[in-house]
């Protein structure tokens, strides 16, 4: 009787899992698909020369990008973004844990900060171009100097929002300095420091094309606009297909990571949730 009920108790479950998985797919191709339909019909009027349908786009994409464009243009790209974002997550967690810890430092570089952040990086590529050359340093420090900012500012929120009861609890135990910040204080911030980082990474996809469209020979921005001042249409948009496949390989990316590095986090709301 125990083990019928418990089969029977179980197979709503299943099920509800099932059609939660099922949802979700329908949910995730239905737009796409329905965008492509609209895609396709608007492509196939003769007057709409600057938007090629689907399929002459997928053909040009692998006309374009299958082959050396990938090896010369593309890699060198994501080269450069991976610098980018990596330095940048480096940089704002460093600062920002230092600057979110010490609330002297806070408060003196506070409208600094706001005074740099308020500032457009790519208006800072002609500075940077003076200063670096034309070279990968100087895209890569483009990228940083607009990527670094949401890490150390949700870095330096949550290692201010760290609670007080656990810190003083810690001291009192005589818990050293370092288990502190390794202990509580990151793991405190890091739901912050993970909204930060997802942030950085649509700033700094943005800011890899806008660097490489200024003076250079190479790469995945430079290519886009390369087609778009000669008027290759059908190879311009399978460019920024491209793009948007890279924005959904590093959301995808990212998620898997911050669901890896967050499992404790993402528990606490499930527990509370129920």
């Amino acid at each position: 009787m125990t083990a019928d009920t418990g089969r029977t108790a179980s197979t709503p479950r299943r099920r509800g899992v099932g059609s939660r998985i099922a949802a979700s797919f329908r949910y995730a191709l239905g737009l796409p698909m329905l965008l492509l339909v609209v895609w396709g019909l608007v492509g196939t009027d003769e007057t709409s020369g600057f938007f090629p349908d689907p399929l002459t786009i997928s053909e040009a994409f692998v006309d374009t990008w299958v082959g050396p464009a990938f090896v010369e243009d593309v890699l060198p790209s994501l080269y450069r973004l991976g610098l980018g974002v990596a330095a940048s997550i480096v940089l704002g967690i460093a600062a920002g844990t230092v600057i979110g810890l010490a609330h002297w430092l806070r408060e003196l570089l506070e409208p600094l900060l706001e005074f740099l952040r308020a500032v457009p990086p790519p208006v800072l590529i002609p500075v940077v171009m003076l200063l670096l050359g034309i070279t990968d340093t100087m895209k890569v420090v483009v990228i940083v100097s607009g990527a670094v900012w949401p890490i150390l500012l949700n870095t330096i929120e949550g290692v201010r929002a760290t609670d007080s009861v656990m810190t003083e609890t810690a001291r009192s135990f005589r818990v050293s300095w370092w288990e502190r910040l390794w202990f509580l204080v990151l793991p405190a911030a890091s739901p912050r420091i993970m909204a930060g980082v997802r942030q950085a990474l649509s700033v700094a996809l943005i800011l890899m094309v806008i660097s490489e469209m200024f003076a250079s020979s190479a790469g995945l921005g430079y290519r886009i606009a390369y087609f778009q001042r000669n008027y290759l249409i059908a190879e311009m948009w399978s460019g920024i297909l491209l793009l948007g496949l890279v924005g959904v390989f590093l959301a995808v990316a990212f998620g898997l990571v911050e669901r890896r590095v967050l499992r404790w986090y993402h528990g606490i709301k499930e527990v509370n949730r129920a």
